[in-house]
This record gives structure tokens, sequence and C-alpha cells, in this order.
């Protein structure tokens, strides 16, 4: 059984999001793996109205999805390989410690950093610790400087 590479990149809204990207999209391509795209959607907290929380789960995995498939499609083209979609729903720890526990072929986390202070995954990854999140296996995480070009993610490679 062929055993490919994952790269998870999670799919956040700060701008250092897109230097890790196209990170992990090229390390796929010249190591033969594949970029996994994980959004995390916040959990709501309208367990009186049912209604209107079922409303907003659905409009927030749908602009998840619409969002995922642009970023795929453009990790597609660096990386030869399509992307895989994760969303899940509930707290950035809880599930990409569900993730990694569900996918043993997510080998690397890739993450990005801003160069005036680090950002929130960065920030969370670090007090929590990531030790605890891939279970009985390590996976290291890769933090990429927010500011790194394109061109200069290639000359990396």
């Amino acid at each position: 059984m062929l055993v490919v590479r994952k790269f998870l990149v999670i799919a956040d809204d700060t701008p250092e999001f897109r230097s890790a990207l196209s990170y992990a999209a090229a390390r796929a391509r010249v190591t033969g793996g594949m970029v996994s795209l994980l959004r995390v959607l916040p959990p709501t907290d309208f367990s009186q109205w049912a209604g209107v929380r079922d409303e907003i789960e659905r409009e927030q995995r749908e602009e998840a999805e619409t969002l995922l498939s642009g970023l795929s499609d453009a990790a597609a083209v660096k990386s030869g390989r399509p992307a895989e979609i994760i969303i899940r729903t509930g707290h950035i720890k809880d599930a990409l410690r569900d993730v990694l526990a569900a996918d043993p072929e997510i080998k690397i986390i890739v993450i990005g950093a801003s160069g005036s202070h680090p950002g929130p995954l960065v920030n969370l990854l670090v007090r929590e610790g990531v030790g605890t999140l891939g279970g009985t296996r390590p996976v290291p995480v890769t933090v990429v400087p927010g500011d790194l070009s394109d061109e200069a993610i290639e000359e990396l490679m």
C-alpha cells in the first residue's frame, strides 16, 4: 500500500496562512506528498434555537467549502496533486487532535507566523503544546514566516 505524506495546513483568516499554504504545496510537490487543508468553524451556541443554530452552521459550512475549494485548486496547481479538504466544528486544538488521530498519513503541520508577532495559531501550539496532538505519534510543526514570497519558498525547495 502506497503511503502519501500529507502536509496539514490550518486554513485560518490570518495573512500568514497564504505563505504556509504555498510552502506546504511546494514541499508536497518535491516529496510526492499532498496538502490537507483544515478549516475549523467556531462552535455555535444557540441551543435554545435549534433552527437558527442549524442555519448558521449550514452557512458557515458553505462559506468554508467555497473558500477551501479555491484554496485546494491553488494548492493542486503548485503541488501537482489535488488537496484534501477537511472541515470541523469546534475548538482548534480538539479539531487538530481528532484529525491527526483519524489520519496517520498526516506527517507535518505547516503554519505561518507574522514577523511582528507569532499569531494566534503559533501561540496556541506553543502554549498548549503539540506533543499531545498526535496521540502516540510525533507530528512535527513547520513554522513559515508570513512574509516569505513564493519565489523565496521555491528557493528553499
